[in-house]
């Protein structure tokens, strides 16, 4: 696949987010469709025993029938008795062990599929590039790994095996009624219509109310995320009180969609009793006339009634069952639609075979706007950097440096014959070996709450600790991590959040070092640091990677002195690159930045210059 324009898939990603809206959620069945059929004989069995418990226990009534005409007709005998008990144990261990077996399959199913659906999810969210992040947030993401799920596994659960056991007991048991009376029968189920139509009324409403449910929770959750991860921020600015109201408003919403879909949900289920004793009514009173005259026998009319309970369940179920689907199939809509998520950068089927890149770049007329933005962030730039080269890059806010960066990372795709890696363009070239070849040292630094150790060798695993030490020296970390309580194991906790920000700076500058990659990438990275440490560190890195390609961003020029070439940035564009002494004379841009820097005097650059 070739690379994709700056704008591509802006239509995919709006068709994604609209989904849902006209589009039939139970499509979204397709997603579990596998699953099903990876477990066919898994569920054939179980659905087997469940069936047979169903059978076994619509065969009770028969036997208490028997039991009764024999007590009525008077032929009854104490051992003919204690056979129709002993029937009846035989039977219930039956159902207890057939239970045992369905309960361990099909409940066992469901708990496969979530096992399942969770990997599934996990893996392609981590396939996913930087722009489905920041569509979607952590919180929503967290909801659909959890709550969703959670929907999904109790439909294809117990949902489903109440809907199977509802269908078959229901029709089993209006079999068994019509066997002993058709005309009782007919009565005991003439109610059944109005159910129907009411659960068909009501569905439709069970699944806006809880999607609307399931939103509002990924926005509680995303919330409740953000404030634990702010919340030295929103101490230091008083802001408890306000962030508490935040999240009890945010809360009370919450309640509020519950209570609209509990309206729902608390009127099938009452409807369904209903219904099902108004059947109970009519039986017991044209039933009980039908026994006084003859027409049925005592053990018929008791059997009728036994049966006429079983179906009560499957019609107290239909409201249950129901709204389990309703809640499921619409969190698995929710699951499918970020399943349907694409990666705009995607892997190539055949790349162009890379050996280890010796760490030249090429940049040629790249421009760049992110997706859904008219605003062009880079405009034509042009770059030849040489293997080993240290490159340094300047400029204001905004004026494009970290999105640099982010393209030559491969984090967001760029137009053909725009990047090229000694000679060869990225989008003939597989992501895993353009990444492969960056170690990328980002703005936002990013850290485990685990061991100093850990975080530093995430990208190497099998470091030695010699290596370990080394890029830490290199760092300026090294003897801080001494310091600490349990030196290299010592945990930083989450984000850590036991270290300051520029000792979080320059472990994730170690853990770049570690990986010894022809080329590293350092977005401001040491904006935590004093400018002479930050000088200093550059000095070290510098020596460190003698032979390897460094691009360094800075909104300070003074510790970029000593690159070979330093580019300057300004509203996307390139105006001025060249040496240190060349920019300070030629570029007044640059002159003016580095006197209010360093306070340093108009005449002084003259003297760099001469240096």
């Amino acid at each position: 696949m070739k690379g994709r324009s700056p704008n591509d898939g802006k239509r995919d990603s709006s068709s994604r987010s609209n989904r849902g809206e006209g589009v039939n959620p139970w499509t979204a069945v397709d997603v579990i469709v596998p699953y099903i059929k990876r477990y066919t004989y898994r569920l054939i069995f179980g659905f087997l025993a469940l069936i047979s418990v169903d059978f076994l226990q619509l065969w009770i009534p028969m036997v208490i029938k028997n039991a009764v005409d024999d007590l009525q007709q008077g032929i009854a005998t104490s051992s003919g008795l204690l056979i129709y008990g002993g029937y009846i144990v035989l039977i219930a261990i039956a159902i207890a062990v057939l239970r045992f077996i369905w309960r361990k399959l099909l409940l066992g199913f469901s708990r496969l599929l979530e096992m399942h659906l969770r990997n599934r999810m996990i893996s392609h969210i981590l396939t996913l590039d930087k722009a489905f992040f920041q569509r979607r947030t952590t919180g929503e993401i967290m909801a659909l790994a959890t709550n969703d799920l959670s929907s999904v596994q109790l439909a294809t659960g117990m949902g489903l095996v109440a809907a199977v056991d509802a269908l078959f007991m229901g029709l089993a048991a209006v079999g068994f009624m019509a066997y002993i009376d058709v005309r009782l029968t007919l009565l005991a189920i003439a109610p059944m219509p109005f159910l129907a139509f009411f659960t068909r009324y009501l569905s439709s409403r069970l699944h806006r109310r809880f999607k609307s449910v399931q939103e509002q929770f990924s926005v509680l959750t995303e919330y409740v995320r953000s404030t634990f991860s702010s919340i030295r921020l929103i101490k230091a600015y008083n802001q408890e009180e306000p962030q508490a109201g935040r999240f009890m408003e945010l809360g009370e919403t919450y309640v509020r969609n519950n209570l609209k879909l509990a309206t729902v949900y608390g009127t099938l289920f009452p409807l369904s009793g209903l219904i099902g004793n108004l059947s109970l009514l009519l039986v017991l009173f044209f039933g009980g006339q039908m026994t006084i005259n003859g027409a049925i026998s005592a053990g018929d009319f008791v059997a009728f009634i036994t049966y006429l309970f079983m179906m009560t369940w499957p019609m107290m179920a239909l409201g249950w069952v129901s709204d389990l689907f309703q809640r499921g199939i619409t969190s698995l809509d929710r699951i499918d639609n970020l399943l349907q998520e694409q990666p705009r950068l995607k892997a190539l089927e055949k790349p162009t075979p890379a050996a280890r890149f010796t760490g030249s770049i090429r940049v040629k007329d790249l421009s760049f706007a992110y997706l859904n933005q008219q605003r062009l962030v880079l405009r034509d730039i042009s770059l030849d950097i040489r293997p080993g080269q240290f490159l340094g890059i300047v400029g204001r806010t905004g004026a494009g440096k970290s999105t640099l960066c982010h393209l030559l990372a491969r984090l967001y795709p760029v137009p053909d014959g725009t990047i090229f890696f000694d000679g060869m363009d990225v989008n003939e070239l597989s992501l895993e070996s353009v990444r492969g070849a960056i170690a990328y040292v980002p703005q936002e630094v990013v850290l485990f709450s685990e061991s100093v150790a850990f975080n530093i060798t995430m990208g190497k695993k099998d470091a030695d600790p010699e290596e370990i030490e080394a890029a830490a020296k290199a760092a300026a970390i090294h003897d801080e991590i001494m310091a600490m309580a349990d030196g290299y194991q010592t945990r930083i906790g989450e984000r850590g959040v036991k270290l300051s920000g520029g000792q979080r700076q320059r472990l994730a500058i170690a853990r770049a070092l570690l990986l010894d990659r022809p080329i590293i990438v350092i977005d401001d990275g040491l904006s935590a640091v004093d400018m002479e440490t930050e000088h200093a560190i550059v000095r070290s890195i510098a020596s460190y990677l003698k032979n390897h390609t460094c691009i360094i961003v800075s909104h300070r020029i003074a510790p970029l002195a000593d690159a070979e070439e330093i580019v300057v940035m300004d509203d996307g564009r390139i105006i001025e690159q060249g040496t240190h002494s060349q920019l300070l004379v030629k570029s007044s841009f640059y002159a003016t930045i580095y006197r209010q820097q360093t306070n340093a005097p108009a005449s002084l650059a003259s003297q760099d210059d001469a240096t």
